[in-house]
């Protein structure tokens, strides 16, 4: 499912005392993929999310499935609409009072499905979310990623188009996240799903997106592939998140098999760390099969320069790996010169005090 956003807006209140949530959002979301969007606190995250999955109608701007615009919709429709979008939060939502298969057939029993077909889809989604044979399990008893999975379970029931996940992981631990990410991600290419994921972890969107929009204050600050944003970015917001990213685990194996009771083990070998807080006015980017040659061993040889490391690491993405680099690099201006040219002629990516060249 292909979702188009076009100059959506969204204002609470009015007068002075408005609040802007949402400013002429334009966005499209490719079909069949995982698309992150990422802001801090007040960005405006939510509220586009409600507007995309049609819990809300925007002031102004359109809404597209496929092509189709779904944001006018009359009662009925929406209503049909939405069972066709699956959703997941933060604090799971589960109904305390039911088990956890109960939680599951939940949707199903409001569209009136027999119990037939409730147990089927009941047990075969447990099977799905590794929770084989505790349909009968209270909540109470389950573990924080045991009851995001019932959650995921239960958004899948109606065989969504859409998969929302609104911060999904923020209330787990580092190895339950990763856990949940790679069942979301898993579910996504079994079903092709195009899931949209809502957070204001850059961890998430380097562990499981191919795309990302990235809000500041109601608007798109920018948006690409997750590639070109972590190799790139253009925004002073984008930077923050990259100069704040945790350690970079290894890319999520392909398969759920790599999972070990219950979770992913992290490798700490690798990631973005800063030993020195001076200095640091280059800042160099290198994408894929770069990130392991020896480039400035190279530029000390070729140039009447000098480099001092100040922090570095590599980001392993879905789509490949991006490394980082901050420096000084001292010498003559015209030395110099070449070789920021050289760098970039290798295919590294040069920024300086923050500025793209």
């Amino acid at each position: 499912m292909r979702i188009l956003l076009d100059s959506l807006t969204k204002t609470y209140g009015t007068g002075a005392s408005g609040i802007h949530a949402v400013q002429n959002v334009s966005l499209a979301v490719p079909s069949n993929t995982v698309y992150g969007i990422i802001g801090k606190s007040g960005a405006g995250k939510s509220t586009l999310v409600r507007l995309i999955s049609l819990l809300e109608k925007p002031d102004s701007g359109s809404v597209l499935y496929d092509d189709v615009r779904v944001d006018n919709s009359d009662k009925k429709t929406l209503i049909e609409r939405r069972r066709r979008i699956g959703m997941i939060f933060q604090n799971f939502n589960l109904f305390g009072s039911r088990t956890a298969g109960e939680n599951i057939a939940y949707p199903l029993e409001i569209i009136g499905a027999s119990k037939q077909a409730i147990k089927n889809r009941t047990a075969e989604l447990l099977e799905l979310v590794g929770l084989a044979g505790r349909e009968k399990a209270p909540i109470s008893t389950l573990s924080g990623g045991q009851k995001q999975r019932i959650a995921i379970a239960r958004a899948l029931a109606n065989k969504p188009d859409i998969l929302f996940c609104d911060e999904a992981t923020s209330a787990l631990d580092p190895q339950t996240t990763r856990s949940i990410l790679l069942l979301i991600r898993n579910i996504q290419k079994q079903m092709n799903l195009t899931v949209v994921m809502i957070t204001h972890q850059m961890e998430v969107v380097r562990d499981i997106c191919t795309h990302v929009a990235v809000l500041d204050e109601g608007r798109v600050a920018e948006s690409g592939t997750v590639t070109d944003i972590f190799s790139r970015p253009k925004s002073v917001v984008t930077r923050d998140f990259l100069a704040n990213l945790a350690v970079s685990a290894p890319a999520l194996p392909e398969a759920a098999a790599c999972e070990s009771s219950g979770g992913i083990h992290q490798s700490s070998e690798d990631g973005f760390v800063r030993w020195s807080k001076d200095g640091g006015k280059y800042i160099l980017r290198f994408i894929g099969s770069n990130t392991g040659e020896p480039v400035l061993s190279r530029l000390s040889h070729l140039f009447n320069v000098e480099f001092n490391i100040r922090a570095g690491g590599i980001q392993h993405l879905s789509e490949g790996d991006v490394g980082t680099l901050v420096t000084d690099i001292t010498g003559p201006a015209d030395e110099l010169g070449k070789a920021l040219q050289w760098l970039e002629s290798r295919g590294v990516i040069v920024e300086i005090e923050g500025e793209n060249r």
